[in-house]
């Protein structure tokens, strides 16, 4: 008795659907991300850093621009 093992995965058409819908509503919203990194020794605060990343499309970012203006 042989079997094979696929090595793809098997992804439902609903699964690739809703993906594509959330990168959509990200891309036309946009999102920030922020997050922080301290190193510490004996509580002393050696090395601080803060990062912040905006994902968003570029028709959003100027749509935005010109209701700012």
């Amino acid at each position: 008795m042989t079997t094979e093992l696929s090595t793809e995965r098997e992804v439902s058409p609903e699964r690739r659907i809703a993906l594509v819908d959330l990168l959509d509503r990200v891309l036309a919203g946009g999102v920030v991300l922020a997050g922080e990194i301290r190193i510490a020794v004996a509580d002393i605060d050696l090395v601080h850093v803060s990062l912040r990343a905006l994902i968003t499309s570029l028709s959003t970012l100027e749509r935005s621009a010109a209701d700012d203006e």
